[in-house]
């Protein structure tokens, strides 16, 4: 009996010390905790702009690199 309370206490005790990271995030676009720069993604030209005015080849690469949101097509008024 005395190991279960221990045993509850010690649970109860770690449960509440542990939580999720917080997302590091630029300006709710960038999320630093996502970058991934050695993901494989395919080699689909689909291009999608970024919440951070940067077109990105497709939304795999997108995601990779953190990007939080981005709409279809291309950035508008990039070279």
């Amino acid at each position: 009996m005395k190991k279960l309370a221990i045993s509850i206490i010690m649970l109860g005790t770690f449960a509440f010390q542990c939580k999720a990271p917080e997302p590091v995030t630029v300006g709710d676009c960038i999320d630093k905790n996502k970058i991934k720069p050695d993901a494989a993604c395919y080699m689909i030209y689909n291009p999608v702009c970024g919440c951070d005015n940067k077109t990105y080849s497709n939304d795999c690469v997108a995601i990779n690199s953190g990007v939080t949101k981005w709409t279809e097509g291309e950035c508008e008024g990039e070279n």
